[in-house]
């Protein structure tokens, strides 16, 4: 398994405990949303909490960028509308399962979005990310997805994890060979070329 023990700033407490982290294992408590526990992801410099629907404002800047949707399978920006869909989405997936995505914030602003989901046809747990392009080249890409990893080690039974990137997403698939994914496939989604790349978490 990774080794988590000496990580103890890449996760602890809840959404509602923002301060104070300094426990090598995961303290959880629980919200009145829907009285399960969702947890506070942190790193070096990023925190991230569970997104909720106040994030809409955010989801509609970050999504309609072209830089930032452009190595999706469909890399036309997202109008408000598709974003409240996506965001829609993302909150429930949090309230059915206890986990999902987050809100990165880096020195109290919002920077992106991050999490681990269940996506359906693929077993084991979804890694995807995406930044404002202003916070690209910082290495927050790497250091989200090193706590993601160590998250996921700690909290959850799925231990296969993968990440899906357009062949020509050069950067990407440089910082999922860093945290040791592989190549294990290519495919095709809405026409556009993929690869899934595994992790087995041990």
């Amino acid at each position: 398994m990774r080794q988590v023990a000496d990580k103890a700033q890449a996760f602890c407490g809840s959404a509602a405990e923002v301060s104070g982290c300094a426990l090598a294992t995961p303290v959880l408590k629980t919200q009145a949303m829907n009285e399960t526990a969702h947890p506070l992801l942190r790193s070096l410099r990023l925190t991230g909490q569970p997104v909720t629907r106040a994030d809409a404002p955010f989801y509609a800047e970050l999504f309609s960028k072209p830089e930032v949707v452009a190595f999706r399978p469909d890399p036309t920006p997202l109008d408000r509308a598709a974003c409240e869909t996506r965001l829609e989405f993302d909150v429930a997936h949090w309230q059915a399962h206890g986990f999902g995505r987050w809100g990165l914030h880096h020195a109290g602003h919002p920077v992106g979005l991050g999490g681990l989901t269940l996506r359906e046809g693929f077993d084991g747990l979804n890694l995807s990310y995406h930044l404002l392009p202003a916070q690209w080249g910082l290495g927050l890409a790497s250091e989200f997805v090193t706590a993601a990893l160590d998250y996921a080690a700690l909290t959850r039974p799925q231990k296969s994890i993968f990440g899906l990137v357009r062949p020509l997403n050069a950067p990407s698939i440089r910082v999922l060979e860093k945290a040791g994914f592989k190549e294990v496939r290519r495919f095709e989604d809405k026409g556009a070329p993929m690869l899934e790349m595994r992790l087995e978490l041990r």
